[in-house]
């Protein structure tokens, strides 16, 4: 399922409007890889068993830890290590990738009426 074929980006981000309900683009192994659209603050929460890979499509966000900031832009990553806790920011709309091994819930420990989001059938 989604492998050996050609995802598009662009063509994948424009198939949907919606923030923060991730999309499946990939799979490798156990891992899925994510594409979202986001916008504002997400709510704080840490994923105790697995890290979680961010990689900036188009836009800017801000993952912010309880002692510092990282400020990412298009075609940056940045690896969250298991077990910190952090929230994602996007003053703007913001395109991003998260590779995380697949049933990993978006907001992690926290449960969200408005944000938990089970993964969207394939782009």
């Amino acid at each position: 399922m989604m492998k050996n074929r050609v995802v598009n980006l662009r063509e994948a981000f424009a198939t949907f409007d919606e923030h923060w309900r991730p999309r499946i683009a990939g799979e490798m192994n156990d891992y899925v890889v994510k594409i979202v659209k986001f916008q504002g603050e997400f709510v704080w929460h840490k994923h105790e068993d697995t890290d979680e890979m961010f990689l900036v499509h188009k836009g800017e966000m801000v993952i912010r830890f309880r002692e510092r900031d990282v400020r990412l832009r298009a075609g940056e990553l940045f690896i969250i290590p298991r077990g910190v806790e952090h929230v994602t920011i996007a003053d703007q709309e913001c395109e991003a990738l998260i590779i995380e091994p697949g049933g990993t819930r978006n907001t992690g420990d926290v449960e969200d009426k408005e944000k938990t989001a089970f993964v969207e059938p394939s782009v």
